[in-house]
């Protein structure tokens, strides 16, 4: 008897446990991915001579950067959770800030390293998979 009313139970819980999980590991990694920059930067500027007016504009974009997760992640975990939209597709735009940061210092920044190419292909593979996710849930929250 408490099999079928499981069943509408489950019907109506449209948050997403996959993307909860990967929010909730990819917070974890932004910490290591930040203070693992902040020390390749840090070591980047000791041994190799920056070029002048260099160092500053990416340790201000790594901060930008920062920011730009706390909210991306709060704001995805919040909608996900309470199965909102607005939230979860604000995530999803802050997400693509996030990747041009992400491209930047695989790509552009002043110096790059073989360890900044790997903590970047990995930080852009976990946003690709949560936007698919975010896509995914947001479509069962409007429908």
């Amino acid at each position: 008897c408490s099999l079928p009313f499981r069943g509408i139970l489950r019907i109506y819980q449209l948050s997403s446990v996959p993307l909860q999980i990967l929010f909730y590991i990819n917070g974890f990694y932004y910490i290591f991915y930040f203070v693992v920059t902040l020390a390749m930067i840090i070591y980047k500027s000791q041994i190799f001579s920056y070029p002048d007016g260099f160092l500053a504009p990416d340790l201000a974009l790594l901060f930008i950067m920062a920011v730009l997760e706390a909210l991306r992640l709060n704001l995805g975990s919040k909608g996900n959770l309470t199965e909102e939209e607005a939230p979860l597709g604000l995530s999803l735009v802050i997400t693509v800030g996030s990747m041009i940061l992400s491209v930047y210092f695989l790509i552009w920044q002043t110096y790059v390293l073989k360890a900044d190419v790997i903590l970047n292909a990995v930080l852009l593979f976990t946003y690709g998979l949560e936007s698919v996710l975010q896509v995914l849930a947001i479509a069962a929250f409007v429908g």
